[in-house]
C-alpha cells in the first residue's frame, strides 16, 4: 500500500498570526486542521498510511491524533473514578506515524529521518500546508509509467492581484485576477522512489535544492502537469480564501 509522507515540521514564520501557538499544519480550515484535510484527500484515493515529519510544536500533532477518537464521539466522564467512556466513535481507518524530525531540520533532512518508516516501495510526499484537487490515482500511474526516480506535480500558481490596463499613462480599466497558465511551479504532491533519499546529505539539505536538481539533471524527475485547483496556505489571506471555499461548500479538495 502506498504511504504518504507529509512535511509538517517548519516554523511557519510568514504565518506568525497563528503559528505562535501551534504548528502551521494544525491551523484550522473549518473545524479541522489543514493537515487533516490533506489526509482526508489522499485517503479518498486509498492512501491511508501516513508518516508525518513533525518538528515545531510536534507534541500538538501527537496529542491531536492521540485524542482523535474523542474529537469524533460523545464521551461520558466519570470524574470520581477518573474514567471516560467513548460512545459510538467513528474514526478513519488510518495508520499515522508522527516523527519528531527536529526543530531546525530542512525538508530533505526530514525525509531522510523517516527513511526507516517508508519501506522499499515508491511513496507519496507533500507539504503540510497545500491543498489541491490533483488526481492522485493518475499521478501514481504517471509515475509508474515514467519509470523515473521521482515525479513532481507542476501546478499553476494562483493569482494574487488584479491587473491594470494602462494606456498612454492612464489606467483605462481594472481586470480580474487570473492565473498565469503558462507558468508552472513545484506544487508538492510528489511520488518518490526511496532511492532519492540517497541524494540527501543530512539535516541541512533542502530537498528542493541539490537533491531534486541532481535528479533532474540525471533525467530522473518526471513532471505531472496539473492545471486545476492548487492553493498553499502561506499567509493569512490564503487561510481566509480556503475558509471561504470550505464554508461555502465549494472546496475542490473535498472529495470524500
Amino acid at each position: 500500500m502506498t504511504k504518504l509522507v507529509i512535511l509538517a515540521g517548519g516554523l511557519g514564520t510568514r504565518f506568525s498570526e497563528e503559528t505562535e501557538t501551534r504548528p502551521k499544519p494544525m491551523i484550522n480550515i473549518g473545524p479541522m486542521p489543514i493537515l487533516w484535510h490533506i489526509m482526508k484527500f489522499y485517503a479518498a484515493y486509498g492512501v491511508t498510511e501516513f508518516i508525518i515529519c513533525a518538528g515545531y510544536k510536534q507534541y500538538m500533532i501527537k496529542e491531536f491524533f492521540a485524542n482523535y477518537p474523542l474529537h469524533c464521539a460523545d464521551v461520558t466522564f466519570d470524574l470520581k473514578s477518573a474514567k471516560a467512556r467513548v460512545h459510538d466513535s467513528v474514526v478513519e481507518d488510518w495508520q499515522v506515524t508522527v516523527v519528531d524530525t527536529g526543530l531546525e531540520t530542512m525538508t530533505g533532512g526530514r525525509i531522510r529521518r523517516v527513511r526507516d518508516y517508508i519501506g522499499d516501495a515508491p511513496f507519496c510526499m507533500t507539504y503540510g500546508d497545500g491543498l489541491s484537487d490533483i488526481d492522485i490515482r493518475a499521478l501514481l500511474d504517471h509515475h509508474e509509467k515514467s519509470g523515473r526516480l521521482a515525479t513532481l506535480s507542476a501546478v499553476t500558481p494562483p493569482a494574487r492581484f488584479g491587473e491594470l490596463d494602462i494606456q498612454d499613462g492612464l489606467i483605462r480599466q481594472f481586470t480580474e485576477k487570473k492565473n498565469d497558465s503558462e507558468r508552472l511551479i513545484n506544487g508538492g504532491f510528489m511520488v518518490l522512489d526511496p532511492k532519492v533519499i540517497d541524494y540527501i546529505d543530512g539535516d541541512a539539505t533542502m530537498f528542493e535544492h541539490a537533491p531534486l536538481r541532481r535528479i533532474a539533471e540525471m533525467g530522473e524527475l518526471a513532471a505531472f502537469e496539473h492545471r486545476g485547483f492548487w492553493q498553499c496556505m502561506d499567509k493569512l489571506y490564503d487561510k481566509m480564501l480556503l475558509e471561504k471555499l470550505w464554508h461555502g461548500g465549494a472546496a475542490p479538495w473535498k472529495i470524500w
